[in-house]
């Protein structure tokens, strides 16, 4: 039999003409996306199960009880990774399904990762060797970070969720997300992630004014998408990567939906649905190394595109 090389598909199938946004989207993850994203868009979007969800995720899980196996596809490799876990958290958040014995056993290898001030770094130095994203170094001795960090300690208070690993990472995202001078997009989502779902509204809610104020005297967030040369990119990112007011307030009960007037809003989910693609998908605005982890990437992003328009009452179809 002859090989089949690329040469061999000169064209990617489009959905037919005149599909709905959802429509479009749903061909273009059928087309691409790994069984995960599959089951989230059929959950989300089709009446799905959680089941089918769970089962899909299972495939990433280690007996450690952290996560691996590029669920996060720029991390590659078998080994149980901070990123990972946290990804398979957001994933049973999504379904209902963040608690029981299954989130016991990922707090209890939290617990094994942790700094010694009870936070996450970014990446464990078990990564070593594996092929992972050149944006992600591997290091011998990661320090704690708020951008790992933010989003665990949130999803797990959001689910009601009490382990002894979560006190010392809340008290650490709590020193951290209140003593931001300077910061960069990610990072200012991970602290939103966690003050989003942290005990203390009160105090949440005033966090977050503050770190309002710092993304725009910063101008972390593109108010005007017709303009995107007046916002600065942050150091290290890739050309485009720009964020704007419907990634940090990705569902109107952010606290930080409160940092965007409605016109700044609206014109950012008009930015957000003119993004979505020919092929049906949204892209990756992220610096892209390799072509498995950007297709595999796209599928994720796609579904919470339609997640974020959705929350806030925009027509998908």
């Amino acid at each position: 039999m002859a090989e089949i090389g690329a040469s061999a598909f000169p064209t990617t199938p489009l959905p037919p003409a005149g599909c709905s946004p959802l429509a479009r989207a749903e061909h273009f993850v059928r087309l691409t996306a790994r069984v995960l994203e599959q089951r989230l868009f059929a959950h989300h979007f089709r009446d799905g199960d959680a089941g089918p969800v769970e089962t899909a995720l299972d495939a990433y899980r280690n007996e450690d009880g952290g996560y691996g196996h590029a669920l996060e596809p720029d991390l590659r490799g078998p080994v149980s990774q901070p990123l990972h876990t946290a990804r398979a958290l957001r994933v049973l958040d999504a379904v209902g399904r963040c608690g029981g014995q299954r989130v016991e056993r990922i707090c209890r290898y939290l617990a094994t990762v942790s700094t010694r001030d009870g936070a996450l770094p970014a990446v464990h130095p078990g990564q070593r060797g594996y092929p992972a994203a050149p944006f992600v170094p591997v290091v011998d001795d990661p320090p704690g970070e708020l951008l790992a960090t933010g989003p665990v300690a949130g999803l797990l208070h959001r689910n009601d969720v009490w382990h002894a690993w979560l006190f010392r990472a809340t008290d650490f995202c709590w020193q951290a997300a209140e003593s931001l001078e300077t910061s960069h997009p990610y990072e200012i989502e991970a602290a939103l992630a966690f003050l989003d779902s942290a005990p203390d509204r009160p105090r949440a809610e005033a966090a977050a004014d503050r770190l309002g104020r710092l993304v725009r005297r910063q101008r972390l967030a593109v108010l005007d998408p017709d303009d995107l040369d007046a916002y600065p990119l942050s150091p290290g990112y890739a050309p485009g990567e720009h964020h704007f007011p419907h990634d940090y307030a990705g569902h109107p009960r952010s606290v930080a939906r409160a940092w965007f007037t409605d016109d700044e809003m609206a014109r950012s989910l008009d930015f957000l649905v003119s993004g979505q693609r020919e092929d049906g998908g949204w892209p990756v605005r992220w610096r892209q190394w390799a072509p498995a982890p950007a297709l595999e990437a796209r599928s994720g992003v796609t579904v919470e595109a339609l997640r974020t328009l959705r929350a806030y009452g925009r027509p998908i179809g």
